[in-house]
């Protein structure tokens, strides 16, 4: 059952990360492997959003979709992402952002996951491993293309 965990100290304030990994449907533009997402309903109540999401993944000839809920609390700065149809057998994963003062924060990235199919977890799993090791990277990246973008004054 893999899984993964790691907290990295980035540039930017918890509610500009936040904010950058609840944008789910620009995941395609940046995240490795990440094909296409779909939000297919978003629900808000009481200053929490859930989304119901598919997201297609893909690595060489092989493409998969899953179907995920995701719950949005901007309050406690988490969002929890839990599994609901694809190749999977489960899949959770957390993001938690953290104030580091002084416009830097800590992000806690943490999944679990197992694929229904020994196969595909076999030709799947060391590239699924190597990508959610960089999504982390690639929020940062993207946080870095965007927040420090608009934070540079105009020449």
């Amino acid at each position: 059952m893999p899984s993964f965990k790691t907290t990295r100290i980035v540039a930017h304030s918890a509610d500009e990360m936040f904010a950058l990994v609840a944008h789910v449907e620009a995941y395609p533009q940046f995240l490795p492997m990440c094909e296409a997402l779909n939000v297919r309903s978003r629900k808000e109540r009481d200053g929490k959003t859930l989304l119901l999401a598919d997201m297609t993944v893909g690595y060489k000839a092989i493409h998969e979709t899953f179907t995920s809920q995701v719950l949005l609390k901007p309050q406690e700065r988490t969002i929890d992402v839990s599994y609901v149809d694809g190749p999977f057998r489960y899949l959770d994963n957390r993001w938690v952002f953290e104030d580091r003062g002084e416009g830097r924060s800590a992000v806690h990235f943490a999944i679990d996951y197992e694929f229904k199919s020994r196969i595909l977890g076999a030709v799947m799993g060391t590239m699924f491993d190597r990508a959610f090791r960089a999504f982390a990277e690639a929020f940062e990246r993207r946080a870095d293309a965007i927040y420090s973008a608009s934070a540079r004054p105009m020449a």
